[in-house]
């Protein structure tokens, strides 16, 4: 089964409601979820947020996304409801018969004045009326006939699935007739986003779950980071996945000895960035045994990388029994490529977004992607490794000894071994640098993260930073510009001296530093009435600082021309330059054109 197509087992959702808010849920066989409007607490197997309807997960579950379901209540005895599958032409039914009555209501007289009197606000070139206004309407509590105890009565009985409410109410606004298309319309809408009860089924994205959480309670857990925002800043890091890393391929691997497509990020936004680069790399979702053969390009990245490490500390000595006697059946492989190593300043980073794609950081399961293509380090393993417990290797001891112990401390022991091992090897290669790109989206201070990590990139590796505040982008914007560059070549401080007050960072290491800010923003679209919805959430404006990572050239540089005379075809002399450029004793003489 398609996991992409169809809505799998135990796998989370999310449910568009009839106002566009997202819910998302997680569909466990055999049980009854409750969909709600106001909060998003989880309580054993049920999502409840205040009562609006329930259905069985079962119901949902093998279907084919995107589809439209309606709430049908069984009888009044029993809250329990089923669900319908609303078709694509009941869908589009009131679409085309709105149109149908816009057109109706413009089409009739060409003349700006009716003959009940009634003023038209927009008239189009040839007469025909555009926008019938509404100055003439006042606005009257009273014109709405029904009280809000029969209101909760009639949802109580929960029949037509809101259709028969949305009915009534409308029969009994006794302005109704008053209103003109537009406003009809809206008001139509408005108490159709209210009571209708229907949701539509949808795959969870990281552009979903960063919906979700910015118009949620806790918007600053992902740095108020857009979803427009997440995917500017994957892109100008040129986050992307290299398919062919096989044993073949050895061509490719660096100076350290590691494959392309290794990224080094530093992530404070509960895991949301790491999602947003995991799933350009194609290991963010885990697919099923068969699909492990397919030619997905986003799939050729998790198998095609799964190359094992190879420690050297584990192959200077005590090689046999490192891992033990079941390190056979408990070894699993690590991704040499297509990787993200997160910096983190506690003892394990915050990922819990990423268990809405299945990846539970504190218990992961081996068969997910991420598993292999995620490293975690602290900064004190990156500084100063030589001060952390888990860095330092654990005592060793004869085989003898070892069999000697009962099976709880031999497992132990192994234990012990094997995680300082995976700590070792994923420091040493972290510390060995050659990162193809660096994304941060951190409170901490830019400076010093920079000041750290952008030694540890190759040449041209994209340096991308996200702030909620422009303030500390142009803080490192001053500190990469040429001016500060031109001063540092002129007159270079001590290498030992470094970071001075003037040269916090090496400023000849970035180039072409910009800020960028996007946002996408709704707009109501009328004549004479065109301007950006009033309602939406305001918040930060989110900016991102971009960079190229740049290799200084050692030694002193030299150029200098001088001037040749040569003969064209009719005889007269033109001149050309040929220039004689010296980098450190070698000189290079470019070809004369």
């Amino acid at each position: 089964m398609d996991p992409f197509g169809y809505v799998q087992p135990n796998a989370y959702a999310a449910l568009r409601l009839p106002s566009e808010a997202l819910q998302l849920v997680q569909l466990v066989p055999n049980t009854y979820v409750v969909i709600a409007l106001v909060s998003n607490h989880f309580i054993a197997h049920i999502v409840s947020i205040g009562k609006y309807g329930s259905f069985q997960a079962n119901h949902v579950i093998g279907r084919p996304y995107y589809l439209t379901f309606e709430l049908l209540d069984h009888g009044e005895k029993t809250s329990k409801t089923g669900l319908r599958v609303v078709s694509a032409a009941e869908l589009y039914a009131k679409i085309d018969e709105e149109n149908a009555n816009s057109g109706a209501e413009t089409g009739d007289d060409p003349t700006p004045n009716d003959k009940d009197g009634t003023e038209y606000e927009v008239v189009g070139e040839n007469g025909e009326v555009v926008l019938r206004t509404n100055r003439g309407i006042i606005d009257d509590p009273k014109s709405q006939t029904m009280t809000m105890d029969e209101i909760e009565a009639l949802k109580a009985e929960g029949t037509g699935s809101g259709r028969d409410l949305i009915a009534k109410i409308l029969d009994s606004h006794v302005a109704l007739d008053q209103k003109t298309a537009y406003a009809l319309a809206k008001y139509t809408l408005r108490k159709t986003r209210k009571f209708l009860r229907s949701f539509t089924v949808l795959p969870l994205d990281v552009p979903s779950l960063a919906r979700f959480v910015l118009n949620g309670k806790e918007p600053m857990k992902i740095m108020e980071l857009r979803e427009e925002t997440l995917a500017l800043l994957t892109s100008l890091s040129n986050v992307h996945c290299i398919p062919d890393i096989s044993e073949e391929h050895f061509d490719r691997r660096s100076s350290t000895g590691n494959v392309g497509g290794r990224w080094l990020t530093i992530d404070e936004t509960a895991g949301l960035l790491v999602a947003g680069m995991a799933e350009k790399m194609g290991v963010l979702h885990e697919l099923d045994g068969h699909e492990q053969g397919s030619n997905d390009p986003g799939q050729l990245c998790t198998t095609n990388a799964n190359v094992l490490l190879h420690d050297d500390a584990s192959k200077r000595s005590h090689a046999s029994q490192s891992l033990g006697p079941s390190s056979s059946r408990k070894s699993v492989k690590i991704a040499n490529g297509n990787t993200i190593t997160i910096v983190h300043a506690n003892s394990q980073p915050n990922l819990a977004l990423l268990r809405y794609f299945g990846f539970d950081f504190g218990n992961p399961s081996v068969s997910h992607p991420l598993y292999r293509h995620l490293r975690t380090i602290t900064w004190l393993q990156l500084l100063v490794p030589e001060e952390d417990l888990g860095y330092m290797e654990p005592d060793i001891f004869p085989e003898e000894v070892i069999q000697s112990w009962k099976s709880g401390r031999r497992g132990n022991y192994y234990r012990k071994r094997r995680r300082w091992e995976r700590i070792k090897s994923t420091v040493d290669q972290t510390r060995d640098g050659e990162f193809d790109g660096l994304v941060v989206a951190s409170a901490m201070s830019l400076v010093t993260i920079l000041q750290h990590t952008v030694p540890l990139l190759r040449g041209g590796a994209p340096i991308v930073v996200y702030s909620p505040n422009i303030e500390p982008l142009t803080e490192l914007a001053d500190l990469y510009s040429s001016g500060r560059r031109s001063a540092f070549t002129a007159d270079p401080p001590d290498p030992d001296s470094m970071p001075t007050k003037d040269f916090p960072v090496n400023p000849t290491f970035l180039l072409a530093t910009t800020i960028h800010t996007v946002r996408s923003r709704a707009w109501q679209v009328l004549p004479g009435r065109t301007h950006p919805l009033m309602s939406d959430r305001g918040g930060s404006e989110g900016y991102i600082f971009s960079a190229t990572r740049a290799i200084p050239a050692e030694g002193k540089v030299e150029a200098r021309g001088k001037q040749k005379r040569r003969k064209v075809g009719d005889g007269d002399s033109s001149t050309s330059d040929s220039r004689e450029i010296a980098i450190e004793g070698h000189a290079v003489v470019p070809e004369t054109v």
